[in-house]
């Protein structure tokens, strides 16, 4: 589930890039997180009454009050991270976004989470491999990427919180209050900074669509279902995946071509996250 995440998470920075052409980035993610509210509705009106006999089941409570504040955190991440994707590259934005790899283990510690060796060698080598897989270039700060910094903090928080609940709450209703949230907090941004016209938001309906159902809607989804069953620091580094998948879908989309130096990066994530599985078998 949460490699699944990681797929329309990576797969969605094209859509991003493709869908600011027209628009300004509060823009993008309020329409974006608009479609993702009416997809996961849809989804709950359908599964109702199951996800009701389950919740008797369980004994776990309704989630919709807590993705509404979880989606605080969500959209801050997500608004840091769009904003910067104006100023600077999409290798960078994807190596800085990721350091919640690193971000998760060392929070996780402080709230008392007990960190497997597995995990710091896995985090270490998956972090290494961003490395190489994102930065070609010699590594510099600009404005975007202090915003991507602080971005990751609210991955992260954004990523512990759903641990803390996912067991805890309806996953779709957690799901859907926390895209409600970034929908309504994206739309005041909108409406304070930007003037978007009903022609580009038409001419990016493609990636709105795509980054509203699959991202916003699906992806989300099953992070919040997949972390009921991962610890948060291996679940950060099954969702960095994002980052492969990122590089993968702009080379068979936009014809970038990996080096490599990018493949190599590949090969030391895909050995992080299977330094970090091996704990299950224990």
């Amino acid at each position: 589930m949460l490699l699944g995440a990681s797929f329309f998470w990576g797969t969605t920075f094209v859509a991003q890039m493709s869908g600011m052409e027209g628009l300004g980035p509060f823009s993008y993610a309020a329409a974006r997180y608009f479609i993702g509210v009416l997809a996961l509705t849809a989804v709950l009106w359908f599964t109702r009454r199951q996800r009701a006999k389950e919740r008797l089941k369980n004994r776990y409570g309704r989630g919709f009050l807590t993705g509404l504040f979880i989606g605080i955190s969500l959209f801050a991440a997500s608004s840091f991270q769009q904003v910067a994707m104006v100023y600077t590259t999409a290798g960078k934005a994807a190596f800085i976004t990721c350091l919640y790899i690193i971000f998760v283990p060392l929070v996780s510690v402080f709230i008392g989470k007990k960190i497997r060796t597995e995990n710091w060698i896995g985090a270490s080598l998956a972090i290494t491999g961003l490395y190489f897989l994102a930065l070609s270039e010699e590594f510099s700060v600009n404005f975007g990427d202090v915003l991507l910094l602080i971005g990751a903090f609210f991955w992260t928080a954004q990523i512990l919180l759903v641990d803390r609940f996912a067991n805890r709450v309806d996953a779709m209703e957690l799901s859907t209050g926390q895209a409600f949230t970034a929908a309504v907090l994206s739309f005041a941004a909108m409406m304070l900074f930007e003037n978007p016209t009903l022609d580009a938001i038409c001419n990016a309906a493609l990636p709105i669509l795509y980054g509203g159902v699959m991202s916003s809607g699906v992806a989300f989804t099953l992070q919040i279902y997949g972390q009921k069953y991962a610890e948060p620091s291996a679940a950060a580094i099954l969702m960095s995946f994002e980052a492969i998948f990122g590089a993968v879908s702009g080379w068979l989309l936009l014809g970038e071509v990996m080096s490599g130096r990018e493949i190599f990066g590949c090969v030391l994530m895909f050995a992080g996250i299977i330094v970090t599985q091996l704990k299950f078998s224990h």
